[in-house]
């Protein structure tokens, strides 16, 4: 049984790009929670942020990331599934964390709509607080840390393969 890769990062690190080209490379299945979580509810992101808030949504971001079983998978994240201690210990559980490291800049320049992409922040906070808080629990999960604003997916995907090669 191969474990699975959690991707985890900050909103728009590529996530998702990086983790379909990677399972497919890895002959792996491919799960991206965000869309599990559409799934379950029958409702987007930021639908149910907003019917919720944000507290709310955390919790059923929780309960849903908690209760993923699967193998042989690659994991993409909601950039705040890092905000519930009981979905990290899971996906730990289940194999490799892979943190995506997106510098400020980069975030800033392809996050356009927080609301409509369905990202989840309190009331005034800015990119930059969501930024601020974020990177020391990424930081803190991570088995395995990757520079994800260097190139194209495939590069990224090339960064990671090499990593879980080396931290065997």
């Amino acid at each position: 049984m191969k474990k699975n890769i959690s991707l985890i990062g900050m909103p728009a690190a590529g996530k998702s790009s990086v983790g379909v080209i990677l399972a497919k490379y890895l002959n792996m299945n491919f799960m991206d929670t965000d869309i599990l979580i559409q799934q379950e509810k029958g409702k987007m992101l930021f639908e149910l942020i907003n019917e919720f808030g944000l507290e709310g949504f955390c919790k059923i971001e929780e309960e849903i990331v908690s209760q993923v079983n699967v193998s042989s998978c690659v994991i993409a994240t909601g950039g705040s599934v890092v905000l519930s201690n009981k979905a990290m210990k899971h996906l730990k559980s289940m194999g490799k964390v892979i943190y995506l490291v997106t510098s400020f800049d980069v975030v800033e320049q392809r996050l356009k709509d927080l609301n409509q992409r369905g990202v989840v922040y309190k009331k005034g906070q800015t990119i930059k607080d969501i930024y601020n808080e974020r990177v020391p629990l990424y930081e803190n999960w991570a088995d395995i840390k990757v520079d994800s604003a260097s190139g194209r997916p495939e590069d990224v995907m090339n960064l990671i393969i090499n990593a879980v090669l080396t931290s065997r």
